[in-house]
């Protein structure tokens, strides 16, 4: 069996940048948006940094990270890997709505 590494399951939100260089959450087009969730992957590039980093998905969509959990390495495949970490990051406005809708959905 090969080395087993950490694993953080990823609670995201996808986001677009504003005009002004800003990130803001990405919406529907009623302004709705949901939460994702992903994990770090044995080929994930960069390093956990904490809410508010953003990141890569396999498919170069950006997310915000709102939280982060310990997950077994038995039960990593029940997430989606992603791919890489990025050194931006999102307002704490941005992440407070972000998990305001977390904890909505019973992610966070």
């Amino acid at each position: 069996m090969g080395a087993q590494y950490r694993v953080l399951r990823l609670v995201g939100v996808p986001v677009v940048q504003t005009v002004n260089g800003q990130y803001a959450i990405k919406r529907d087009h009623n302004q709705h948006f949901k939460l994702h969730e992903w994990r770090i992957g044995k080929h994930t590039k960069g390093h956990y940094q904490g809410p508010g980093q953003l990141f890569l998905t396999e498919q170069q969509m950006r997310v915000a990270i709102v939280a982060a959990f310990e997950v077994s390495f038995k039960k990593r495949h029940r997430y989606q890997p992603m791919a890489r970490f990025l050194t931006d990051g999102v307002s704490a406005e941005v992440i407070a709505e972000a998990q305001a809708q977390g904890a909505q959905q019973h992610l966070i």
